[in-house]
Formats: structure tokens, C-alpha cells, sequence
């Protein structure tokens, strides 16, 4: 059995949409408009600190039981492109869209899409799940993938822009989340509570509180640059 990494907002079908947080509109992600070659360095730093989130929050507060045995056996495949806009971004993840459903299970289990350079604005990232769930659907790959959120700004539907249980999907950068429909039926099955998850995971930030996620937050940010 392979183990899947279920995040808290992605039970069975497509995600669940949510309301805009307190972002400014317009904002653009720091790092757009940069040098080819500078924009590669940021790159691979939005995908350390990526796998630094992975390790200390999603793992480290156990907000997924599952993620860690994937990291482990080293089956989350991480990407970061460096699109700029929209259309570039749905190029990308239709390749990506398309490499899952072809590799291995053995060899790849999940995909992890970062995009720094597009969407920093959490509306219009939401707004273009939509796009996303569209183009799954063009490719046939209903019931075969799904495309889970994790966004820096996330924020659920009836929560404050600050509240703490919103860090459940926050993610240094924002990112789609790629997922097999078999390994959540297969980690379902293996873990009839799945659907609690959300309910502990919100329960655990609050009892790390604001001041611990930023503290976890430095530490995401301290690993990616420095390894420790």
C-alpha cells in the first residue's frame, strides 16, 4: 500500500472554494521581473523553503498523518515555474497533470506545483481554481487526479483574515497540489477518521498560536537558507 498525503482541505473531489483574504489587490510576488538567472536562484529558494514547510509544519504539527511516509520514500515530486501569468501557469500544470497520471506510483505519489511569480493575490488564486479543475477535466483526468490549495494568504470561508486555523493551508508560496484519486481512497481506508483531520488540525494551531506559527514560519525560512 502507498501511503497519500491528504491535505485538510481536500476530501475526496475537487477542493472547496473560500472567501478572499485582507491581501491588497494587485500585489505581485517579490521576485517577478528579475533576471533569467536570478529568477532560477529564487526558484530553487521557494522550493527549499517549500520543503522546509513540508518538514517542520505539515509533518512537524503532523497536519497531515500521511505526508511524512511520502517524504520519506521520497515520492513528492517538487516543481517551481517560474510563469509569470496565467496561461504560462496552465501550460505548466497541464504537463504536470499529465506526468502524474503516466509515472509510477512507485516513482512519484503527489506533486507539489509552486508558482511565486503568479497568483500572489489569494482572489485571484482562487478564482482560478476553477481554470484548474477545467483543465483536469479536458485531459479526462476526473477521478484520476485531484488539484488540492495551499496558498500564503489562504483563508477559509467564515474565518477572520487572521485567524489562526487558516495556517492549516498556508504555504510559503503559492501552490497546487497534485493528487492520485486511488492513493486517498487507499489512505482513506487505512485511516477511517480522515475526515477529522481538519477538525484536529485546527485544534493544533491554536494551541500553537500566532507567535508559534511565525516562529515556525522563521524556522521554514532558516532551513531553506541555511540547512538547519
Amino acid at each position: 500500500m502507498h501511503d497519500a498525503w491528504i491535505p485538510a482541505a481536500a476530501h475526496r473531489r475537487a477542493p472547496p472554494r473560500y472567501t478572499r483574504s485582507g491581501a491588497a489587490a494587485g500585489s505581485e510576488p517579490a521576485g517577478r521581473g528579475l533576471p533569467s538567472d536570478m529568477t532560477s536562484v529564487a526558484a530553487a529558494q521557494a522550493l527549499r523553503e517549500t520543503q522546509a514547510w513540508v518538514e517542520l509544519a505539515v509533518i512537524g504539527l503532523n497536519l497531515c498523518p500521511f505526508a511524512k511516509a511520502v517524504q520519506a520514500k521520497q515520492l513528492i515530486r517538487y516543481i517551481c515555474t517560474e510563469a509569470s501569468d496565467t496561461d504560462t501557469l496552465c501550460r505548466t500544470l497541464h504537463d504536470e497533470l499529465r506526468h502524474l497520471a503516466a509515472a509510477p506510483i512507485e516513482e512519484t505519489e503527489t506533486t507539489l506545483l509552486v508558482h511565486p511569480w503568479v497568483l500572489g493575490d489569494f482572489m485571484d488564486y482562487n478564482n482560478f481554481l476553477d481554470r484548474a479543475d477545467a483543465l483536469l477535466h479536458k485531459l479526462g483526468l476526473d477521478g484520476t487526479l485531484q488539484i488540492a490549495s495551499f496558498h500564503p494568504q489562504y483563508q477559509f470561508a467564515g474565518t477572520d483574515a487572521d485567524d489562526i486555523t487558516n495556517a492549516t493551508n498556508r504555504s510559503p508560496h503559492p501552490t497546487l497540489h497534485l493528487l492520485r484519486e486511488a492513493s486517498i481512497e487507499r489512505a482513506v481506508a487505512a485511516f477511517p477518521e480522515a475526515e477529522a483531520i481538519y477538525e484536529t488540525n485546527q485544534q493544533t494551531l491554536r494551541r500553537l498560536d500566532a507567535q508559534g506559527w511565525a516562529a515556525l514560519q522563521a524556522a521554514c525560512l532558516r532551513m531553506a537558507t541555511t540547512g538547519r
